[in-house]
């Protein structure tokens, strides 16, 4: 028997078609002098599913592979937009794409939005600014008046179980809040060292709320600001150093699991609080680097803990975005865990009560995710 004829003649046009459509392509962008920058080549290519085109590889050489996959994963409509957007530069979803060359400042923000919160455009996108080291170190002090007035101190210390597995730090750890800093005004007035007004505050709460949900946590409560200026740093090398403090903590400890940096934004009160039955919230986002070698199991803890949020609280959250080094760092020390999670909470405008109601209700949120996580890689053999 030829072995020609058992191939059905489709296939063979199909390749041959695909095969001239790549010269012609390829031509193209010689003939044309296009240039293509790599950043484009990849966001253009992640129309495609990265893991469905790699099992589709394996079922076109043996068709027993994945008997149940069939979502195809090459389709003329995704095949068209690829060839669209790496010859374009131009990507139908994103008005920045269209308007990029003529709206000065606008390509600079490559921010992307993967889950949209209430309200989350491209107007109001999180935008990542350090200040420079003079600003840093005119930090403001607390007002015992204001903080007395914002809510009672609470002197519980539950139990921190031996088995660590949650670390929680603090890169920008002198982010703090207007409401209750003495003689601040504004977004960059909004420094301080002090522990009680600044994220450092806040990761003290989510370690507490973990550690009563039976939740092993080391809480690392650098001042980044001192140990930025005793090195000679700028504020732009924070993550550099809070990398240092990542590490030294994971080799020291190989239970760690779970890596969680707290941040605030810097816009206003409008946008970063949520009124839900009555109860005023500081709201609350997830960053993931899209630079880092984990970015999609990061990206995947981001999304499930956000629509678990959104589920119980809806308009909590203003998103969870992709951060590329145009527009941040970029990695985020990411890189380190596929469980690593960077969340912002709040804004510079928001109350220590606004703050602590979100740390609540995360710290309730991800104790489950903690617990059914585990529970699910005991009965798998995985624990």
């Amino acid at each position: 028997m030829n072995p020609l004829k058992v191939i059905p003649l489709k296939f063979i046009y199909r390749s041959v078609l695909l095969v001239l459509l790549m010269f012609f392509s390829i031509s193209l962008v010689v003939a044309l002098n296009i240039n293509i920058s790599s950043l484009k080549m990849s966001n253009s290519i992640r129309i495609l599913n990265g893991e469905k085109l790699f099992v589709q590889f394996f079922k076109f050489e043996n068709h027993t592979f994945f008997p149940k996959l069939n979502t195809r994963v090459f389709t003329v409509p995704k095949i068209t937009n690829l060839f669209f957007q790496i010859a374009t530069t131009i990507k139908p979803t994103d008005a920045r794409t269209f308007l990029g060359n003529e709206i000065p400042g606008l390509r600079m923000n490559n921010t992307e939005i993967v889950v949209a919160g209430e309200g989350t455009n491209l107007r109001n996108l999180p935008n990542e600014t350090t200040p420079p080291n003079k600003v840093l170190q005119n930090e403001r002090k607390a007002s015992e008046e204001l903080l007395r007035e914002s809510q009672p101190t609470e002197n519980d210390h539950p139990k921190n179980p031996d088995h660590k597995s949650v670390f929680i730090y603090q890169s920008h750890s002198w982010e703090s809040f207007l409401p209750v800093l003495k003689d601040a005004l504004t977004p960059d007035e909004a420094i301080s060292s002090d522990e009680r007004v600044n994220v450092i505050g806040l990761g003290n709460r989510l370690a507490k709320n973990l550690m009563g949900r039976g939740i092993g946590v080391e809480h690392d409560e650098t001042n980044m600001t001192q140990e930025l200026v005793k090195k000679g740093w700028e504020t732009t090398e924070a993550y550099t150093e809070s990398r240092e403090i990542v590490e030294a903590a994971a080799s020291n400890n190989n239970q760690l699991k779970y890596f969680i940096d707290i941040h605030r934004d810097a816009l206003g009160k409008q946008i970063t609080t949520k009124t839900i039955n009555g109860t005023s919230y500081a709201r609350l986002y997830f960053v993931v680097g899209r630079e880092n070698k984990n970015h999609l199991e990061n990206l995947e803890i981001a999304k499930e803990l956000n629509g678990e949020l959104e589920k119980r609280y809806p308009g909590i959250s203003r998103g969870v975005f992709l951060k590329t080094y145009k527009d941040g760092n970029g990695v985020y020390n990411q890189d380190l865990s596929n469980n690593a999670i960077l969340l912002e909470i709040g804004g510079v405008d928001n109350s220590l009560s606004e703050l602590h109601n979100t740390i609540d209700i995360f710290s309730d949120i991800f104790a489950e995710y903690y617990w059914k996580s585990n529970e699910s890689k005991e009965v798998n053999g995985n624990g």
